[in-house]
């Protein structure tokens, strides 16, 4: 087992946060997560909890004190300001910690405003002077089918054309964070991927399938420097397929759920 170190997670209570908070209990580590809300009065977990807002900077500074390690889940609309003020409570404590950030394949290569954020924040954690390892991973299982789900109230369901994923399993994510954040600081890490690419047709009629709802799928050739790079693959990274869980195993958990 690992040394017990105290391990502070931004988004602790996130859909990849929840992975990881668990996987740094179960590795015998001392766990505290940062949430803008205060801790609900049923929830007895061992893991310490600290309220801040990333967003305004209340509360990161004493949340950041002590900590050896942070794994930076949180994320948002504004995550440039969310990192800069998490970095700026690392110098405030004059502490040393390893920051862990999980980011997304390809963010150099396809160019939106929430990638351009994401790489932004990534420069930001690199030229910190603090000891990092960035994660890039693919895109998660629920926002593939995300791309789906929230088009049912439409009589299609649209997608980019062209264009192909490669979903990755949030908790697989979460484990390699917890080796990342027990281990040296890596730098750059080798990127994430999921075991298999799949087009945005075949992603959306499984998702569709997997719910029992029928639709047609229309493609939509969409415009711009973004979709270019998607439909060229700059999101894969099919020589890191290194996930195990495919999209439709994931599917089958939700119809059983």
């Amino acid at each position: 087992m690992a040394r017990e170190r105290t391990v502070l997670v931004t988004g602790g209570t996130g859909t990849l946060g929840r992975h990881v908070v668990r996987g740094l209990l179960d590795a015998g580590q001392r766990v505290r997560v940062l949430s803008r809300r205060p801790r609900r009065a049923r929830d007895d977990g061992p893991q310490e909890w600290a309220t801040g807002d990333l967003l305004t900077g209340d509360g990161v500074t004493e949340a950041v004190a002590g900590a050896d390690v942070i794994v930076h889940c949180a994320t948002g609309r504004k995550d440039v300001r969310a990192t800069r003020h998490l970095l700026a409570a690392c110098h405030h404590t004059r502490g040393n910690p390893h920051l862990v950030y999980v980011s997304i394949v390809g963010i150099d290569r396809v160019r939106f405003f929430y990638y351009d954020a994401k790489l932004a924040c990534e420069r930001a954690v690199e030229r910190s002077g603090l000891p990092w390892t960035v994660l890039r991973a693919t895109q998660f299982h629920d926002l593939v089918a995300r791309l789906t789900t929230s088009q049912f109230r439409l009589p299609v369901t649209l997608v980019p054309s062209g264009a192909r994923f490669q979903p990755v399993d949030a908790g697989e994510v979460a484990g390699r964070l917890v080796e990342l954040a027990l281990g040296e600081p890596a730098g750059r890490a080798e990127d994430m991927g999921g075991p298999l690419v799949h087009t945005s047709r075949e992603l959306a009629l499984m998702t569709l399938r997997a719910y029992g709802r029928r639709r047609s799928v229309v493609g939509v050739r969409l415009p711009g420097k973004a979709f270019r790079a998607l439909r060229a693959g700059g999101n894969l990274v099919p020589d890191r397929a290194v996930g195990t869980v495919t999209y439709a195993e994931y599917l089958e958990r939700v119809e059983k759920s």
